[in-house]
């Protein structure tokens, strides 16, 4: 691994708070993987022999129906880690997950991990702070989700999607429009009269395209400045 993808895994709230050497050590192993096609990264039962860290990109974890549909369960961007839960518990993955065009993805070994932790075990208390500090900080985005109104919550998701340091953009909802308005908390219904009310900001949909015309009005609007 680089100096570089080094310092973003630093980011990672589950390796906040690690010195240098430290993170070092308990990334002895890694590699960093580049998938220029959305792939498959693993399947429901596969053995959990590694974790990982999205440093580009997205994973998108999900479960398939009885007819054969993907149900997500869970997305994962820049610059966050996951899969730790399964290396530590039943040593399966429990879903399936793919990665999206053009990710980049850490993958640390599970053994090697685990084995630094036996070695340090003060590494771990540095660990379960950094989560503890995550999960406040999530708490904390959840208020401010709850604030906004339907239309305020789907542009800031819309704003995450969208391309950094442009003035407009078109993006690709990575979920269906009814697990979108789940993940925001909003009812399915909501979902449809937010699109049109987020129309006089510059939004435009067609089916799960979504093209933003002024990101910057966007960004007021969501914020509660317009």
């Amino acid at each position: 691994m680089s100096p570089d993808d080094l310092a973003l895994c630093a980011r990672a709230p589950l390796l906040m708070g690690l010195s240098g050497e430290d993170l070092a050590l308990l990334l002895d192993g890694a590699r960093v993987v580049s998938y220029p096609d959305a792939a498959p990264l693993f399947t429901q039962g596969d053995p959990a022999d590694r974790f990982f860290i999205v440093l580009a990109g997205r994973a998108t974890l999900f479960i398939l129906t009885e007819t054969g549909e993907k149900s997500v369960i869970e997305l994962f961007d820049p610059i966050c880690s996951f899969a730790e839960a399964a290396i530590l518990s039943s040593g399966l993955f429990p879903l399936h997950c793919e990665v999206a065009t053009g990710s980049r993805l850490v993958h640390i070994p599970a053994a090697l991990f685990l084995r630094r932790l036996e070695e340090r075990p003060a590494l771990g208390l540095t660990l379960l702070s950094g989560l503890a500090r995550w999960r406040w900080r999530l708490a904390d985005e959840i208020a401010g989700l709850k604030s906004r109104s339907p239309a305020q919550r789907l542009a800031a998701f819309l704003l995450g999607l969208a391309p950094a340091g442009e003035a407009e953009g078109r993006v690709r909802l990575p979920l269906s429009k009814t697990v979108l308005a789940s993940r925001i908390g909003i009812a399915p219904e909501s979902l449809s009269r937010a699109l049109v009310r987020l129309r006089s900001h510059g939004v435009e949909a067609r089916g799960r395209e979504i093209i933003l015309a002024d990101i910057a009005a966007l960004r007021r609007f969501s914020s509660g400045e317009g």
